[in-house]
């Protein structure tokens, strides 16, 4: 790199810095020293400089059906996780999912005292973070080709775990290898959605200490797992279940032919504000909950979200969260309603309504939910659970 472009790469990399403490996405002043430190541009080699410094995902590799596998993840995202890590100096690290970039700024974390260990199952990922790594400074950053699913035995056990893949479970071994009171970080789907979990180990089980929404390439190897599709209209319109959904009804290719009815719930939101936490409300009290997909041009379900709406089905019938421009408000704000189709429509709209509206009295402006997890077999408190192959999540909102 000749010493123009240093120091271009130099100011791009302060200046995305000061963009992410401008937008509270970096809390701490360490956290910030770490990013003006790090040369991203040595872990995007494809990349221009403008864009390496971006506030944005990097893809670094596809399978053979075009779905991203490897990619090195938007700063504003690594920041928020790395927040709700606070990793202390002298902290011993592993991270499941590896880029190099984010086990670097871990390194810088850490300190001298400390250590950075990263896994990853693809072999010229491995590679790749290795040599990049060593070129960038942190060849003490250990790099282990293997199942993240498993972790890393040798080191454990660790005071700080960070997940940088989507994760469907919280794997037996990362519960085993992360100390007592120790922290783990992890971008958990649930019911069709991804948020950044912060889980301390408190005894036989984790509780949440902050969530914050998120979006990676999911797990692959022994972790991996998949939402159901199923369509409903032909190849436009599918709905989404989670494999411990099994038992739920699915509606049949072509119920959304049936005549639509519509209800209106007189909540009003701005476009910007999050469906996050109404769609896990949703999800907690709606049997058959799902999620449904469609192309953005499909009027059959226009307005939807842009990834996806919160749906609730039988074996003949389908409703689904939508929206219109809210009356005697400004353009940004909708109201929430609810659309449906074949003979259980009027019903399942009806409930959908009462929950938009429970939440938006009790718990739109409250707190937000909270996550515990438990293992495979271990008593758990009542109150909304998702069963998942190792455990058991609990879901609970303050109230």
């Amino acid at each position: 790199m000749s010493a123009r472009d240093a120091l271009q790469a130099d100011e791009l990399r302060a200046a995305l810095t000061r963009h992410l403490v401008a937008e509270g996405s970096i809390r701490d002043e360490r956290v910030a020293a770490a990013f003006r430190t790090v040369p991203r541009h040595l872990f995007v080699p494809q990349a221009p400089l403008h864009r390496a410094y971006a506030d944005d995902v990097v893809l670094m590799k596809r399978n053979d059906a075009g779905v991203a596998i490897s990619s090195v993840s938007q700063p504003s995202i690594v920041a928020l996780m790395l927040g709700q890590a606070a990793i202390q100096p002298g902290d011993r690290v592993l991270e499941i999912g590896s880029g190099g970039y984010n086990a670097a700024l871990m390194r810088e974390l850490t300190g001298p005292t400390g250590s950075v260990t990263t896994v990853d199952i693809d072999p010229e990922v491995t590679d790749r973070a290795r040599a990049v790594l060593a070129d960038a400074g942190y060849d003490d950053v250990r790099v282990v080709r293997a199942d993240g699913e498993f972790g890393v035995p040798a080191g454990a056990p660790y005071d700080l775990i960070v997940v940088t893949v989507t994760a469907w479970d919280i794997a037996p071994a990362w519960m085993d290898q992360l100390r007592i009171g120790g922290r783990i970080v992890v971008p958990l789907r649930l019911r069709g959605q991804t948020r950044s979990i912060a889980f301390d180990r408190v005894a036989d089980h984790l509780d949440s200490r902050s969530t914050t929404l998120c979006g990676f390439v999911s797990m692959q190897g022994a972790g991996a797992n998949y939402e159901r599709i199923v369509p409903i209209a032909k190849d436009e319109v599918y709905v989404g279940f989670d494999e411990d959904q099994e038992s739920e009804a699915h509606p049949y290719d072509g119920v959304l032919d049936e005549p639509r009815g519509q209800v209106w719930s007189g909540v009003v939101m701005n476009r910007e504000e999050p469906l996050l936490d109404l769609n896990l409300w949703l999800a907690a009290t709606l049997p058959g909950y799902c999620v449904l997909f469609a192309d953005q041009s499909v009027q059959t379900v226009a307005p939807s979200p842009r990834w996806g709406a919160a749906a609730m089905a039988t074996r003949d019938s389908v409703a689904y969260l939508t929206s219109c421009p809210a009356r005697r408000r400004p353009a940004s704000f909708v109201e929430l309603g609810v659309n449906g189709h074949g003979p259980d429509a009027r019903e399942l709209m009806r409930r959908m309504v009462d929950q938009v509206q429970i939440w938006d009295a009790h718990h739109r402006h409250g707190p937000g939910p909270t996550f515990q997890v438990y293992s495979k077999g271990a008593a758990v408190p009542d109150g909304f659970r998702i069963e998942r192959r190792h455990g058991c999540f609990r879901i609970s909102w303050p109230g």
